[in-house]
C-alpha cells in the first residue's frame, strides 16, 4: 500500500508522463524505484505510460477501460500474442523462467 505522499508524488510525475513535459531523472529514478518493489506504483505508472501513448484514449472507450483495469502493452505496437497455435506454445508463455526473481520483476508473484 502506498503512503499519501507517495501517492501524491507519484501521481504528479504521472501527470508530467501524461502532459508530455519534463520529469527529473531524479523523480523517473524514484519512480521505477517505487514501481519495482510497490504494484500500486508500477500499477499507476504503467497506465500513465499508456494514456500518453493514445491521447485519443477516453474513459468510455474500450483503451480506456482496459487502460482503467491496467490491462494490455504499455507500448502500442506491441500487441503480444494474439492466439495461440498450439498447447505447447500455452505452457512456454506461462513458464517463463528467463525472469529472475530476486530482481522483483517476478510476474507470478502477488502483493
Amino acid at each position: 500500500m502506498l503512503s499519501h505522499n507517495y501517492r501524491i508524488k507519484l501521481e504528479k510525475i504521472c501527470d508530467k508522463i501524461i502532459n508530455e513535459e519534463e520529469v527529473s531523472l531524479e523523480d523517473m529514478i524514484w519512480a521505477e524505484k517505487l514501481s519495482k518493489s510497490n504494484q500500486s506504483a508500477a500499477s499507476i505508472l504503467r497506465r500513465a505510460r499508456r494514456r500518453a501513448a493514445n491521447k485519443e484514449m477516453t474513459e468510455d472507450s474500450l483503451d480506456g477501460f482496459l487502460n482503467a483495469l491496467d490491462l494490455g502493452p504499455v507500448d502500442p505496437n506491441d500487441r503480444g500474442i494474439s492466439q495461440f497455435n498450439t498447447p505447447e506454445e500455452i505452457v512456454d508463455f506461462f513458464k517463463r523462467d528467463d525472469l529472475d526473481e530476486s530482481d522483483g520483476n517476478n510476474w507470478r508473484r502477488r502483493d
